[in-house]
């Protein structure tokens, strides 16, 4: 008879690459908004070039003062996202549709419009992943 062999035992990582994926999301999208926003603040770009002209056409305000505006949504989705990634993810989500809207509208910004389509299925692909690693945990009341 042949000796019995053990059967080595495999163990699950310690880490899960869903969990992994969400937390690595939530960083991207709670730091590049908040980031960007504030650089609206700055004149290291000029913003104004990404926004369609009609914009400024229906608001009686300077396409700077608009991207000073978008600059504190911006700001504000990434907060959202570092607190409540279920809701912000959503919210970033929907910030990046307009902007894609307005690309498109200006013209000629083609491979920004790729990428952001891209980031925008990033953000749903956090959304989603939140629904299952961005609980919070319960708490438990003394006395209750």
């Amino acid at each position: 008879m042949a000796p019995e062999t053990a059967v080595p035992t495999v163990t699950a990582p310690s880490n899960d690459a869903g969990r992994e994926a969400f937390q690595w999301l939530r960083v991207l999208f709670t730091g590049a908004p908040i980031l960007v926003g504030l650089m609206k603040f700055t004149d290291l770009v000029d913003w104004t070039v990404y926004l369609w002209s009609g914009v400024t056409d229906l608001l009686p305000v300077s396409g700077q003062q608009i991207m000073l505006a978008v600059g504190v949504v911006e700001i504000i989705a990434g907060l959202l996202v570092a607190v409540r990634p279920r809701i912000g993810a959503y919210v970033v989500a929907g910030w990046l549709g307009t902007v894609i809207v307005n690309l498109l509208l200006v013209g000629g910004f083609y491979d920004v419009v790729v990428r952001d389509v891209g980031l925008l299925v990033a953000a749903l692909v956090l959304g989603r992943l939140a629904g299952t690693y961005g609980a919070r945990p319960s708490v438990v009341r003394a006395g209750r």
